[in-house]
């Protein structure tokens, strides 16, 4: 690939925008130039190679002079000792915003790589959706990286094109960016899946010749009876890209010889009108394939892209796809939000253009009712799904939904109380369960009730965003106000019991000033504290009445010590004296990474991480704490292990007396046997923590015979 010349890039502004202000442009190519000085890629090439790369992408999306210039200074509050105030100062406070709004995140010390990722994640996106071209800096930046990716290790190379696949390419569709997308998708799939690629690509390189030939057959077909009837039309050819060959061979579970619509012609006419009356004229000429017409004029997808598209069997029983459009929409369908977003200063978006880009406004709304960096990740990517379902409200406006969507997801896209109060629906005057999942051209009618709530079992099928988060949040307020009125019975209980009004108290300075002590700025904040179990409701009231000794602590009772629990030894981030429990769904073991959930009543149930049950516990952030095992060095805890074998004499007798060689006693056993003569033997186990457990299935693992040996997580 040719190296790009700053005046390549000048031109091509120029070209685009000729009362651009290039010289902004010109410096910062010389600032950029002279801050990454001697600085070099993991190719060995100059690091300015890369900023003069995306500025160059950016310029050949039209954009303006500030957004090339931030696209040349990307990296430099990164990556040199330059600060935001010097690029404020140099290039004024517009080009600044876009290079802050790029900047990564590396700088913060978080827990781990996910949540450093996802926390980046969270600040591109937000930084998206208050100026979109901070998002088209990122996309024209992952870009460049992903065509120069040959030159990173093999797993960065993996974990690079995943996360293009996963985030960058889901977004460039949502803005309407096709070429970018495109050259994403094909990119993420030649370091994916290398060998799926180099068939795809020998194979359509191995049929280039016919199908050219057969493309230009199709176009002259087409022009002559465009001509005879009188249509303008410019028609070309190109083959499909090949992640959309790999996607198609994937779902449908076929060969690349069995992909038979692998050419698309596309007509670009003068008006809309003409756009129907061509569709016309193709299937006058050719059979179209039932099914497989979509009419995005009509209805255009959310990132505008407006096209007719129709398959047919075309000469030689080959199957064809037909994309019709005006140049306008062709625009719009290449370069999406980039080809209409003309920026002056100080200029803002259009209302037509927000009210097409909704969801970048229900970004920064769910943003801040997800405070977990990783679940605002997930909701986002879920929002990107490029699969669509087009439904219909009972006035017959159309509304796009993610593929999979249900009536809740429907009422929620409608307003958050039409959702809260959705008790049933009816699709196509048909009464429907709430978990019904929305096929295309649905009509849908919510049925609300006044005072009805959310269920958390929504959680379980809805698959929209907005849905999810709305859901979650009013969950968490319902949570914080039982938790409230819970807090506030026990402090008043423990109140009495120190001779102390509960009426006078809870309206005390005292009781303010002890909850800012405890580190909670409000009562109400104090009292949820004390309902989730985070606080003793004792603790509070003997700060309140140290003096005071409360009527129940005078009997003898009070002088036993309590019986050590289930989970004795382990410890509590910042918490004292509290009953812990080690839960049965998962049966966690000394080692393992383990959460603690505070219960109504029973304390802490301690989960492993990784426990299916912890992500519906999420749900309630306030009630999950920090857990580490103390000292179990005396104690044994019970495991269960399955034992897959050969079915022959002596293997039951083999791993127990492997299990027995590495310390370990055996509880329980039981022995089956499948009909394809295997042997399933199951045992329940005492042993000290995991690292005992793992030298165990290590010795069990060496017997010969032996498949396979896996712990079992269940109750």
């Amino acid at each position: 690939m040719p190296i790009t010349r700053l005046e390549d890039i000048v031109e091509r502004i120029q070209k685009d925008h000729p009362e651009a202000d290039v010289d902004l442009v010109r410096r910062a190519y010389i600032f950029s130039a002279k801050v990454h000085q001697g600085q070099t890629r993991m190719s060995g090439e100059p690091y300015l190679d890369h900023p003069l790369e995306v500025a160059n992408i950016l310029a050949e999306l039209k954009l303006d002079s500030a957004t090339v210039a931030a696209g040349l200074l990307h990296d430099t509050l990164e990556d040199t000792p330059t600060t935001a105030e010097q690029i404020k100062e140099i290039f004024g406070p517009e080009v600044a915003m876009l290079v802050e709004g790029m900047t990564k995140i590396s700088r913060i010390e978080l827990k781990g790589r996910e949540e450093r990722e996802a926390e980046n994640f969270r600040k591109m996106i937000v930084a998206m959706a208050n100026d979109i071209r901070v998002i088209l800096i990122k996309l024209a930046d992952r870009l460049h990286n992903m065509r120069t990716l040959k030159h990173l290790p093999l797993e960065k190379q993996k974990h690079i094109a995943q996360e293009t696949l996963d985030i960058y390419s889901p977004l460039a569709n949502r803005l309407g960016i096709a070429r970018i997308k495109t050259e994403l998708e094909d990119l993420a799939l030649m370091y994916l899946h290398p060998e799926a690629y180099e068939e795809i690509s020998r194979k359509v390189s191995k049929r280039r010749a016919e199908r050219d030939s057969y493309i230009n057959e199709l176009i002259e077909i087409v022009q002559r009876h465009l001509a005879e009837h009188g249509f303008k039309g410019e028609v070309t050819g190109r083959p499909k890209h090949f992640f959309s060959i790999y996607q198609k061979m994937q779902k449908q579970g076929i060969s690349f010889e069995d992909v038979y619509d692998l050419i698309a012609i596309r007509i670009m006419t003068d008006t809309k009108v003409n756009c129907y009356a061509i569709l016309g004229l193709i299937h006058s000429l050719w059979t179209p394939v039932p099914g497989r017409f979509k009419d995005f004029i009509g209805v255009p997808k959310s990132n505008m892209y407006q096209s007719l598209h129709t398959t047919v069997i075309g000469p030689k029983g080959e199957r064809v796809e037909f994309q019709l459009r005006t140049e306008d929409m062709h625009r719009i369908a290449e370069e999406g939000i980039a080809a209409h977003w003309q920026y002056k200063e100080r200029s803002t978006v259009s209302q037509r253009d927000m009210q097409q880009f909704s969801w970048l406004r229900q970004i920064l709304e769910w943003q801040r009712d997800l405070s977990d960096a990783r679940e605002f990740m997930e909701s986002v990517k879920g929002d990107l799904f490029p699969d669509v379902v087009y439904v219909f409200t009972p006035h017959g406006d159309v509304k796009e939904l993610p593929l999979g969507s249900t009536p809740v997801d429907f009422a929620y896209s409608v307003h958050t109380d039409i959702g809260h109060q959705c008790v049933g629906a009816k699709v196509n005057s048909k009464i429907v369960q709430l978990k019904y999942q929305l096929q295309n051209g649905d009509r849908i009618e919510v049925i609300s009730q006044t005072g009805h709530v959310p269920s958390r079992d929504w959680l379980k099928f809805v698959k929209t965003s907005k849905a999810r988060t709305r859901i979650k949040a009013w969950l968490k307020a319902e949570e914080r106000r039982r938790s409230i009125l819970l807090g506030r019975e026990l402090l008043e209980k423990d109140l009495r019991k120190h001779e102390l009004s509960p009426a006078k108290t809870m309206k005390s300075e005292g009781l303010i000033a002890v909850a800012q002590e405890m580190s909670h700025n409000t009562l109400d904040d104090l009292l949820a504290a004390i309902g989730y179990g985070k606080v003793s409701a004792h603790q509070v009231a003997n700060k309140l009445a140290p003096e005071k000794t409360p009527l129940e602590h005078v009997t003898k009772k009070t002088v036993k010590k309590p019986l050590p629990s289930h989970g004795a030894g382990m410890n509590i981030s910042g918490m004292d004296q509290m009953l812990i429990h080690l839960s049965k769904c998962c049966n966690p073991v000394p080692g393992d990474r383990v959460v603690g959930f505070i219960t109504r009543g029973r304390g802490v149930s301690v989960h492993t991480a990784d426990c299916t049950n912890v992500a519906e516990l999420s749900v309630d952030q306030e009630r999950l704490v920090d857990v580490t095992w103390g000292d179990l060095r005396s104690t044994s805890h019970a495991v269960k292990i399955a034992v897959l074998v050969e079915d022959k004499p002596g293997m039951l007798g083999s791993v127990s007396s492997a299990i027995s060689a590495a310390e370990a006693n055996i509880t329980h056993a039981e022995a089956t046997v499948s009909e394809d003569r295997r042997g399933q033997l199951n045992f329940t186990l005492d042993i000290r923590d995991v690292e005992h457990l793992n030298r165990i299935i290590k010795s069990i693992e060496k017997l010969n015979g032996v498949a396979s040996v896996s712990r079992v997580k269940a109750g």
